[in-house]
């Protein structure tokens, strides 16, 4: 059963009553067709007109959609070969971040990644994609791993940020963000980091700080959530009146298009008209595509010109449109 956001509420009206008719089809010598096939090409324009003014906040709640695809799917649908690999060598297993070497299209590759978990049984299992110390504690051990074998990384990022609870903090969760992003900054080896839903805080940049970074069309990456801006700055509660998180959301500019005006990410990935959750199959092919091709155009790079290019990109976000 699709799970319909706010926004949807006419595009979800038209569509049940698709889905009506298709049921009373046959049912008595009725025939619907030509009613349905009105309906269904206005939905589909309804639903075409909705997606292509989406504003900054509708983008976030697209982001958070639970339908959207998990890492798991793209394990599933993306690679082949892929092996778990699990803890840290240090403390114990976090499952918000999973990983492992992986072969994408016949090439090796190591890759990492958030996992939200798709029920509520898996969303605690895998915290809700919020990582613990020994989550990025993981991934450097991956990376080192990779570089080890000259694996090109490719991380997805989806997480609302870091577990901020105590025990985390108590293991060092700010040394491990911090020496994770090193990590990645330091690796002679490609990486190619790709947010797929929400890129919150330094939870994501963690996984983030690679020579390409693309979005999916209708996620999301910010230094904060908005809730958490609206909080900082306006005192905005939830449930205390209305809520100032699209306001937020809109100020802090947090969307791809957003992104890649100013120079912070290098690529869009169109989503199917609707959102990647209602076509996950062609959403995961057209991210293998654009990965493929950011691989492609840094693996011929030494380790050094790998470095090199990495620390540009990054020196120069800021100076867009910059004389």
């Amino acid at each position: 059963m699709r799970t319909y956001l706010e926004f949807e509420k006419p595009i979800a009206e038209l569509e049940g009553r698709i889905e009506d008719l298709r049921q009373m089809e046959g049912e008595g010598g009725v025939t619907v067709n030509e009613e349905i096939e009105k309906l269904q090409a206005k939905a589909d324009q309804l639903l075409s007109d909705t997606y292509a003014k989406l504003t900054r906040w509708q983008k976030t709640q697209v982001a958070r959609h639970a339908g959207r695809p998990h890492f798991s799917d793209y394990v599933r649908l993306l690679v082949e070969d892929f092996t778990p690999l699990a803890g840290d060598r240090s403390f114990g297993e976090d499952q918000a971040i999973m990983g492992g070497p992986a072969r994408l299209r016949g090439r090796s590759i190591m890759l990492i990644g958030h996992e939200k978990g798709a029920d509520t049984a898996s969303r605690v299992r895998h915290n809700f994609g919020m990582a613990r110390p020994e989550g990025y504690r993981k991934a450097i051990r991956l990376m080192e791993m990779a570089e080890r074998f000259g694996l090109p990384v490719v991380t997805l990022v989806d997480t609302p940020g870091a577990y901020p609870g105590r025990g985390a903090e108590e293991r060092g969760q700010a040394e491990a963000i911090a020496t994770c992003t090193e990590k990645c900054l330091s690796l002679g080896v490609p990486i190619v980091s790709v947010i797929v839903g929400e890129g919150g805080s330094g939870g994501a940049v963690a996984l983030a700080a690679a020579n390409k970074v693309l979005m999916l069309e209708h996620s999301i990456y910010s230094v904060i959530s908005p809730e958490g801006c609206a909080s900082i700055l306006w005192k905005d509660a939830a449930g205390k009146g209305e809520s100032k998180a699209p306001d937020a959301a809109e100020a802090m500019k947090v969307s791809a298009e957003d992104l890649l005006s100013l120079g912070v990410i290098d690529g869009v990935i169109a989503e199917p008209v609707g959102g990647a959750h209602r076509d996950i199959g062609l959403t995961i092919e057209r991210l293998g595509d654009s990965v493929e091709a950011a691989i492609h155009e840094l693996e011929h790079m030494s380790p050094e010109q790998v470095r090199a290019h990495r620390r540009a990109k990054f020196l120069n976000i800021g100076r867009v449109g910059l004389a």
